[in-house]
């Protein structure tokens, strides 16, 4: 039986298009931020990398809590649809204020202004909105395949942002005047850009109603209210949303090791134009890739296949890299970032398809629905993952000795960054493979109905 239909192509569209939002916001943040407080601010990386990591004390909280409110929430816009509404507002000033810091304050100061704009970007109003707009897959539709299409919309908006803004951001700083002043220009054009592309992206999807999203092989079931403390019980109790934190943490601490290719392209091959040359070679084939993960995802009858061997194919990519690396052939280097781009682009593609999955997992299990917080996920991984990525970044730089006034670094700085941009993506593409081979979250689903089926079957003859 053909699945109902509940979105037109421009619902698609433009709800995928959220994610210029998204990424105006993380993909400059996680790309530029580090660079920016070291060589222009001129602050530590060894104590940036710290507060980072303190600010990560109060995402777990928060994730959870955003979720459990999307879920309460009733509203004429939905459940979902307000927060991510409101929560970008805020984004959009703390992103500018994280590259607005004086130059003439005090290195205490400097710190402190660092350290609570990025706390409250990440942690309150980049959680509401981005949980919120995750969460809106499972609220929009009830459809897998226009799941599946909405991610891939989705991610091709997501990865041309950030194709877009490590290619041309280095360059726009240098028009706005460079220095401080070029930076906190061109957060602030960012900050306006994704405030109204958010908002575009918000109004052009309708949420259904409860009662619609109730209608499913678990509807004898009563839905069942729950607190903050059942909520984290219930998502404790799902592996596959233990499994799919795991890797979206790793994906994160992943991005934030390839965007340390700043570094790379700056002290190992002598030329920083080149970042933006390696952005093209790994987006470009995502967005490829994105383009056939609906039809892939079609022929192979789900997801779990087609992200198992993509991984696979994507680690065997990031291998071959690290092998041109020590060869220093650039343009190996670019063709097989390519290739491990090209493996890893379904799982980016069908990723909320999958956490929807995993959302009615629970729901045949236990009966309650948790569609906000189970998106909690997606706002953790990028946080805690990006976040702890940044940090480790901070970290090694400091404990190699980096110094922003060498031109050329000590040789412990030079084998660090082979390390980090090397060595590290490959091993975490490895452990997601790993991960990815025990995420049967569709096949856990068709049984759990079969056995809700027969129990109905078995009520209805003893009746």
């Amino acid at each position: 039986m053909q699945e109902k239909t509940y979105l037109k192509w421009y619902n698609k569209v433009g709800y995928g298009s959220g994610d210029i939002a998204g990424n105006v916001v993380y993909a400059f943040l996680s790309s530029f931020v580090m660079i920016y407080l070291t060589n222009t601010v001129g602050l530590h990386p060894g104590v940036v990398g710290s507060l980072i990591a303190a600010s990560k004390l109060f995402d777990g909280v928060t994730d959870i809590f955003f979720g459990a409110m999307i879920d309460k929430t009733k509203s004429r816009l939905g459940k979902a649809r307000p927060w991510m509404l409101y929560g970008y507002v805020g984004c959009a000033l703390t992103l500018a204020a994280i590259f607005a810091i004086p130059v003439d304050l005090g290195k205490t100061a400097q710190y402190a202004w660092f350290f609570i704009a990025y706390t409250l970007l990440n942690a309150v109003f980049y959680t509401a909105n981005n949980i919120a707009y995750s969460a809106l897959t499972a609220l929009v539709t009830k459809n897998s395949k226009e799941r599946v299409q909405m991610g891939s919309y989705r991610f091709i908006f997501a990865f041309g942002t950030s194709l877009l803004i490590q290619s041309v951001t280095i360059q726009a700083v240098a028009a706005c005047g460079g220095g401080a002043g070029g930076w906190r220009t061109v957060a602030i054009i960012y900050a306006l850009i994704g405030l109204a592309v958010n908002t575009i992206s918000a109004l052009s999807v309708k949420e259904l109603s409860e009662e619609e999203l109730r209608e499913d092989a678990g509807k004898n079931k009563p839905e069942e209210k729950y607190g903050l403390a059942t909520a984290a019980k219930l998502l404790a109790s799902n592996k596959f949303y233990l499994m799919i934190c795991a890797v979206y943490i790793l994906q994160q601490i992943y991005t934030a090791m390839i965007n340390m290719g700043i570094y790379y392209m700056t002290y190992v091959l002598k030329n920083e134009n080149l970042y933006g040359v390696f952005s093209w070679a790994m987006n470009i084939p995502l967005i490829a890739a994105l383009v056939f993960t609906p039809t892939l995802v079609a022929r192979w009858k789900g997801m779990y296949k087609l992200n198992l061997r993509g991984y696979m194919l994507g680690t065997l990519g990031r291998a071959l890299v690290v092998v041109a690396g020590y060869l220093g052939s650039v343009p190996l280097m670019l063709l097989f970032t390519g290739i491990a781009a090209f493996g890893q682009g379904p799982w980016q593609g069908d990723m909320n398809a999958v956490i929807a999955s995993c959302s009615e997992y629970t729901y045949l299990r236990t009966g309650k629905r948790v569609d906000g917080t189970m998106y909690s996920c997606t706002s953790l991984g990028v946080k805690l993952g990006g976040g702890l990525g940044t940090a480790i970044a901070g970290w090694l730089l400091a404990a190699s000795g980096f110094d922003k006034n060498l031109t050329v670094q000590p040789e412990s700085c030079m084998q660090m960054l082979y390390f980090m941009y090397l060595w590290i993506p490959l091993i975490i593409n490895l452990v997601i493979t790993l991960v990815l081979s025990r995420m049967n979250v569709e096949g856990a689903n068709a049984k759990l109905k079969e056995q809700l089926r027969g129990q109905e079957e078995d009520a209805y003859w003893i009746n």
